[in-house]
């Protein structure tokens, strides 16, 4: 069995198992939308992954009616959602990590502080005498 990232599959292959025409995948090359490896002799290879992400574009445009220009906005959108998502997920660590320490309690973290104004109002005699 292959690595999921291990580019071994040839174009032919690809487009035989996705059921679509070699030159689609390089439609979408040329948009940008995959970069699959290429081999000392300049042959794609691509992998799991790439076939994945295929059929993640073949499902966008057959299914949804997306445009390629589309489908290349949903997959930014998708990997910065993805990237935010891993933030996310280390933020909530920190925080466990933190509530667990032998630090100050969370509950007794926070300070509350009060201000206190002081108001002086002078009188317009005053002034005019000054």
């Amino acid at each position: 069995m292959h690595h999921f990232d291990e580019p071994v599959y040839m174009i032919s292959i690809v487009a035989k198992i996705l059921e679509i025409h070699p030159q689609t995948l390089r439609q979408y090359e040329r948009e940008n939308l995959i970069s699959p490896s290429r081999s000392d002799g300049r042959i794609r290879l691509y992998s799991q992954r790439d076939i994945e992400k295929i059929k993640t574009i073949l499902r966008l445009t057959r299914e949804l009616g997306v445009n390629l220009a589309g489908v290349d906005v949903v997959m930014r959108l998708k990997i910065k959602m993805e990237a935010m998502e891993q933030e996310l997920i280390e933020l909530r660590t920190e925080i466990e990590r933190v509530r667990n320490s032998s630090g100050v309690p969370l509950a007794k973290s926070l300070v509350a502080t009060r201000s206190v104004y002081e108001m002086v109002i002078f009188e317009d005699d005053l002034f005019k005498k000054l």
